[in-house]
């Protein structure tokens, strides 16, 4: 069977691997920018004392993360898939989210080659991609909205309302926004002889209105495996940021570090291989924005960019090529259990 050959080309072996040499490049012309640079002298005497205890437990979190996008994913796309099958490809889009720009939607885009070659349709893949990226982003969102109002009834560091409240009513209008999108309806098929342009607006105009209303359906069947995973995806990487601010004993108030988060991810969607200098220019400014100690901040943040990297590509990779032996063999795997 031909199913490593059709392999899309961005995320064939060879491919990956350059991506993969070219984000290691990056994070070590940081490290050696981190090493040399003058005026950098409490970064490294910060990472130098780092607590091997702290960084020990942030691995772990980062792993438990991990393990809550796979509790995530199986519900969505296919609940009648195995926890194996499921586990293989939650890690490989993981792995491909580290090395792939776009936050995150590039390891969406490998689970939903590896579905369609298990005999997913396309329609019910591309809903539920949506769906997927809804749910997961939607806990950062309602979180920024719950600790932005904690924060401005006074809880926490006195932040002011821009800091606090502005957020919170961003993340309340996002929310309300994409709640809001199935109104204006799928909008009527394009005309056979429509250019490429217009059918494809047409057909990602209906998989993100489809998605937002399967997204709801599914949240509303209480899958407990759903909602941990959800919660415990979003909430077990605050952790890992967390504990990288305690293996440096640096004290950072928790809603300071869960405001911060949401903002300083957002750097993750410009379009650098994955996402180094974005999110960790995004994390650093927005948390000494919120008050967090220079110094303390930049090594904490380049800690976890470092465990954010490195153990989803190396689990990934595991699970990437357990998959492909998968795909190889169509025995492994029944494809009406992915309909």
């Amino acid at each position: 069977m031909a199913a490593t050959s059709a392999l899309p080309t961005e995320f064939a072996p060879r491919t990956l691997a350059r991506r993969t040499a070219e984000v290691v490049l990056l994070l070590a012309v940081v490290a050696l920018i981190v090493t040399l640079a003058p005026g950098l002298g409490q970064v490294r005497d910060a990472l130098a004392h780092a607590s091997p205890g702290w960084m020990a437990l942030a691995l772990l979190l980062e792993f438990l993360s991990g393990v809550s996008y796979v509790l995530m994913f199986r519900p969505i796309f296919c609940r009648s898939m195995s926890w194996r099958t499921s586990w293989q490809i939650s890690w490989s889009e993981m792995a491909a989210g580290s090395i792939v720009p776009a936050s995150g939607a590039g390891g969406l885009a490998l689970g939903a080659w590896v579905l369609h070659r298990r005999g997913m349709p396309s329609g019910h893949i591309a809903r539920r991609s949506v769906a997927f990226f809804i749910i997961k982003s939607s806990v950062n969102f309602v979180a920024v909205a719950v600790v932005g109002i904690v924060a401005l009834a006074g809880v926490g560091p006195d932040l002011s309302f821009w800091l606090t409240g502005f957020p919170a009513a961003l993340a309340i209008v996002a929310i309300a926004a994409v709640l809001l999108l199935p109104r204006i309806g799928p909008g009527a098929d394009p005309h056979p002889d429509a250019p490429k342009l217009a059918r494809g607006w047409s057909v990602a105009r209906r998989s993100v209105i489809g998605g937002v209303g399967e997204a709801v359906a599914i949240v509303r069947t209480k899958d407990p495996a759903l909602l941990v995973g959800a919660v415990g995806y979003w909430a077990f990487d605050n952790a890992v940021l967390w504990a990288t601010f305690k293996a440096l004993g640096v004290d950072v108030p928790i809603i300071v570090i869960l405001l911060g988060y949401l903002i300083g991810q957002l750097g993750g969607l410009l379009p650098i291989p994955g996402g180094v200098g974005g999110i960790d220019g995004g994390l650093i400014g927005t948390l000494i924005v919120y008050g967090a100690p220079v110094a303390g901040t930049a090594a904490a943040v380049l800690a976890y960019r470092v465990i954010l990297f490195w153990l989803p590509l190396l689990v990934g990779t595991a699970a990437f090529w357990s998959l492909r032996r998968a795909l190889d063999d169509p025995s492994s795997v029944s494809s009406a259990a992915l309909r």
